[in-house]
Formats: C-alpha cells, sequence, structure tokens
C-alpha cells in the first residue's frame, strides 16, 4: 500500500511537471494609450519605419540613416506646435488634439531651394504627419507613435528630449 501511494504521489508529480512546462504563455497585444499633447511633447518621436499602403518603403525618408526625420511636439506661450528635425527646410506647424485625433493646421516652412534627395524628404516629411495618430508600446516597453493615413503607415520611436 505504501509502494503504491508512492508511485500515484511521483505519478501525479511527473504529470503536473509536464502539464506545466507545456503551458503556453499568454501573449498580450500592445496596450493603446491615449493620444494627448502630454504624451505627444513627453519625448521626441523618430521614424524608424514607414510603408505605402502596397507594402513598399517611402524611400524618401530614409536617404541619411544618420538623419531620420524626428518630430519634437511642443509647447510655446500657449500655442502647441510640432517641428520636423533633419528636414532641409525648417519646418513647424500648429497642431491640435481632439477627442485622441491629432490635427495638423497652419504649416510653416523656410523656403530653401534644397537639392535631391532633400527636397523629396521635406516633402514625404510633410505628408507623414497627416492621418490618424495612435500611441502604443513595443516588446521592449518604448513608446511607439503611428501615424496612418490613405497612403502610408510610419512609425516613430520615443527618443528621450
Amino acid at each position: 500500500m505504501k509502494n503504491t501511494t508512492k508511485m500515484m504521489m511521483a505519478a501525479t508529480l511527473a504529470i503536473g511537471t509536464l502539464a506545466a512546462g507545456c503551458q503556453t504563455t499568454n501573449i498580450t497585444a500592445p496596450v493603446s494609450q491615449p493620444v494627448t499633447s502630454a504624451a505627444l511633447q513627453a519625448y521626441n518621436w523618430q521614424l524608424v519605419d514607414a510603408k505605402l499602403t502596397n507594402g513598399d518603403k517611402v524611400s524618401q525618408l530614409f536617404f541619411d540613416p544618420a538623419k531620420p526625420l524626428t518630430l519634437n511636439f511642443m509647447n510655446n506661450n500657449g500655442s502647441d506646435y510640432v517641428a520636423f528635425m533633419n528636414t532641409c527646410n525648417s519646418m513647424s506647424a500648429g497642431y491640435s488634439v481632439v477627442n485622441g485625433d491629432v490635427q495638423i493646421k497652419n504649416g510653416i516652412s523656410t523656403m530653401m531651394a534644397c537639392p535631391e534627395p532633400q527636397a523629396s524628404f521635406d516633402t514625404a516629411a510633410l505628408a507623414t504627419v497627416e492621418g490618424k495618430y495612435s500611441l502604443n508600446k513595443n516588446a521592449n516597453n518604448v513608446p511607439i507613435l503611428t501615424i496612418k493615413n490613405d497612403s502610408q503607415i510610419a512609425h516613430f520611436k520615443a527618443v528621450a528630449k
């Protein structure tokens, strides 16, 4: 009887160990964060990927990997605006967040005659900030800003200011 009890306990322990080893880990989808001016202004946002709706890379945005498009959302005297960093022309635009939607308005730019590929970079940068904004965190817990419009989807990682 003692041997039977020991064997039953050993079998139960072995099955329990096997079952624990075979369990799958629940992987949760990235948690969305609300898009607010405070969330946008907490970081600079560095472009890491931009693709057209057909899946092709927006090559104009990646001609110089050392100087990626970076967005700096800020507030100056009560007005929210975004500055475009690493563009040929100095560019910025006002913005507002209404019910989680970012609205870009009143863009301004210097008018330097930029050579190619910088001129195309500036044009592509302007097209990239128009669209639906969403905030998530990647697997490394780094905030990611995604901007999607009818033509493309772009992903920006948070970089400390």
